[in-house]
């Protein structure tokens, strides 16, 4: 019996993340790894935005012995790797493992994590590109996340700002720090004339995405998301990597470091699926007529 510590950066009561982790066990199925019969899986849930409870369930998941650990986002691996420098870690969405000193290189990771990152950060100017696609009298645009759960912000800033220039948008950084801010910030950005949203991959964004979309709907901002799941909700648009897809490819590692191979020469990976969703009800309140060749390349249109 093998074991496998596992630590999710997000509640066990939100349905979205208990997907992601039926597709990882989908995936340790499909290679011959079952629960009770030749693994045990140990999780740890709600590890995100507080950092003594990321600390505590590192340690008590390290206290197990387990043979790998697999942990999600940036924060909650941060925490891992502080705990052990041995045990073999496999990370899922994490946006900058080099730049989180993670691992050395993405070819190379050379320690004892390797793993999937979410999206190269060029892809920041493919949202600044849909928004003003979607809403072509967009001429600021403003990118929402929280410092503390993204220490990686700058990764998708720069090109950002690179991208906004281009479309001779004025680019804003939008910090919040609490979801009590949450509201003022994007109300600020709303005062603005012809003022569009970009939501950066953010853990906390993540928790709170059904505040932020109707924020971003009762402000009439139209707004582009990094996830599926903001379009789900009534976002604009999302585009971006299927973390589903990325839970159940962390089960090919899983598997290749149970039977042997070394953490430290599995490269990281990128993703090679990404999802373009447009909510055309959402962008009918907005008063936004969606480009017909625009809803022909999305993957989704809801109606």
């Amino acid at each position: 019996m093998r074991r496998i510590g596992v630590l999710m950066a997000h509640a066990e009561s939100d349905p979205e993340f208990q997907v992601y982790v039926a597709a990882f066990r989908e995936g340790l199925e499909k290679l011959g790894w079952t629960e009770g019969r030749n693994i045990r899986i140990d999780f740890r849930w709600g590890a995100l935005d507080d950092a003594e409870s990321r600390q505590r369930s590192a340690k008590e998941l390290v206290a197990l012995q387990p043979d790998l650990i697999l942990t999600q986002n940036t924060p909650p691996t941060a925490s891992m790797l502080q705990q052990t420098r041995t045990i073999p870690i496999v990370f899922v969405i994490v946006a900058d493992p080099v730049g989180s000193g993670f691992v050395e290189s993405l070819a190379r990771p050379g320690g004892n994590a390797t793993g999937f990152t979410i999206m190269e950060p060029t892809i920041a100017g493919k949202w600044v590109e849909l928004l003003k696609e979607i809403a072509p009298r967009v001429n600021r645009a403003a990118l929402l996340f929280n410092p503390a759960t993204t220490p990686y912000a700058d990764i998708y800033l720069n090109p950002f700002k690179a991208a906004a220039a281009s479309f001779a948008l004025e680019a804003i950084a939008a910090p919040v720090h609490d979801v009590s801010e949450l509201e003022s910030v994007v109300a600020a950005q709303a005062r603005g004339l012809n003022s569009g949203l970009i939501v950066m991959p953010d853990g906390f964004l993540n928790v709170h995405r059904a505040e932020t979309v109707s924020l971003a709907a009762r402000y009439r901002l139209p707004a582009v998301y990094p996830w599926r799941f903001f379009a789900e909700l009534g976002g604009l648009l999302s585009y971006g990597s299927e973390q589903r897809d990325l839970f159940r490819l962390a089960a090919t590692y899983v598997d290749c470091v149970l039977r042997g191979a070394n953490p430290s020469e599995l490269p990281v990976q990128a993703p090679i699926k990404f999802e373009l969703v447009i909510n055309l009800k959402t962008a009918k309140a907005l008063g936004l007529d969606v480009p017909l060749e625009l809803q022909g390349r999305a993957d989704e249109v809801i109606e």
